[in-house]
């Protein structure tokens, strides 16, 4: 399988006809972008077919689940597991995160909310667009999958990024009754079941977007004007379907509007990716300040219940060659404290590589180079560190992360 998309992917009919008028043009570049996306969801479904996704060597499963791997070995030989597959050559093929989480099921590995804690609805929110948010966001939700934990992810953005993340051509896969436009807008009255959907991420579902969901931004403005309650449209639709999950994370638009005010309602709990540059840092000082006019509009004037289990912020797209970089995490770090993750998130190359394939830094299926290998450990320590955020808010979890030493 092509790793990339070739020059030749791209019909070569795609020519400028000349001479041509603006309107000609527009279509013509209509056109051939839709050849490329064409071609990367190519791709894309070409990778949920090979080997069912990704493959995990057995003494990574084992250090995933907490087993030995001779206790994994003895439960498959003893038919309490499904038998591992092989290759021709006689190698094991390796686990899909599927047989994983068999696995975690047979162990009693899962790390799941207990019935009586609250799900997490994570919105990964900023105003500023570049920061990162649908990265994040999908990044997110494949690493809490990853370990065993129930997952949706919403695309509350028409734009769509991380529908595309998880393969999917919006504008070709996706109606606009897959989305959230209906059930906001009120056409629906039966909850939000209808639009989560499956991925190639065991145990880790979607709800898509597309264009079309733009328009739930001037319906609600006028259905909001009789009617403020159809603001909480989203919050009641999230919290009644989280109930089958751990953990809701949530891609907002990067501005603020009415699906923006519906997701800061709808959540409990927000992250806010901030690049430590002078300029992006103080659009996010601004978000902030907004946040709390929001909130308190919310709360005081529309008397709408908010409140959040944390608040914390995420220094992104950090180049650590950068004096500046440097100098400024600094001083989010000591001027935030705890409200910070305390782990940055690197700059790599490793997710524009990704992106053109429509995968993740997770799923890129290139060589495991020291780029890969160091984009890797930095993203896998700042998912820990969210992780752990989201685990205090479960008070079923509190023994455990004591016994972590990290309580």
């Amino acid at each position: 399988m092509s790793a990339t998309i070739r020059p030749e992917d791209v019909s070569p009919d795609s020519a400028a006809p000349s001479p041509e008028n603006s309107l000609e043009q527009i279509r013509r570049l209509a056109r051939v972008a839709d050849t490329i996306i064409g071609s990367m969801r190519t791709l894309a479904g070409e990778r949920e077919q090979a080997n069912g996704g990704r493959r995990y060597k057995l003494t990574d499963v084992a250090a995933m689940i907490g087993k030995s791997v001779d206790a994994i070995r003895r439960a498959e030989a003893a038919g309490q597991l499904p038998e591992p597959e092989f290759r021709p050559s006689g190698q094991r093929l390796g686990y899909s995160l599927a047989d994983v989480n068999r696995m975690r099921d047979h162990f009693g590995r899962r790390p799941w909310r207990s019935a009586s804690d609250e799900p997490v609805l994570l919105a990964v929110q900023n105003f500023k667009g570049g920061v990162g948010k649908s990265t994040i966001a999908a990044h997110t939700a494949q690493h809490l999958a990853e370990q065993g934990y129930r997952v949706l992810i919403v695309d509350a953005d028409s734009q769509a990024s991380t529908t595309t993340l998880f393969g999917f051509n919006p504008d070709r896969d996706i109606e606009v009754e897959d989305t959230l436009l209906p059930y906001l807008i009120g056409d629906r009255a039966d909850g939000l079941h209808y639009a989560a959907r499956g991925t190639h991420w065991d145990g880790l579902d979607l709800i898509p977007a597309n264009l079309g969901l733009y328009s739930a931004e001037y319906i609600l403005s006028q259905q909001v004007k009789g009617n403020v309650a159809m603001l909480s449209r989203m919050k009641t639709g999230l919290r009644e379907i989280a109930e089958g999950y751990d953990v809701v994370v949530i891609d907002p638009p990067p501005a603020l509007g009415m699906i923006s005010l519906s997701v800061l309602q709808a959540a409990n709990a927000i992250l806010i990716p901030t690049p430590p540059s002078s300029i992006d840092f103080a659009s996010t000082a601004a978000y902030l300040s907004m946040l709390e006019e929001v909130v308190e509009s919310l709360v005081e004037t529309l008397g709408l219940d908010v409140s959040y289990a944390f608040v914390s912020l995420l220094a992104t797209k950090v180049v650590e060659s950068k004096g500046a970089h440097e100098a400024m995490r600094e001083v989010m770090g000591r001027g935030f404290g705890r409200d910070i993750l305390p782990t940055a998130l690197l700059d790599s190359a490793e997710f524009d590589t990704a992106s053109v394939e429509m995968r993740t830094v997770y799923e890129h299926s290139g060589a495991r180079t020291q780029t890969h290998k160091r984009c890797r450990n930095n993203l896998d320590a700042v998912m820990r560190d969210l992780e752990i955020l989201i685990r205090r808010t479960w008070p079923s979890h509190r023994q455990s992360l004591r016994a972590e030493g990290i309580a």
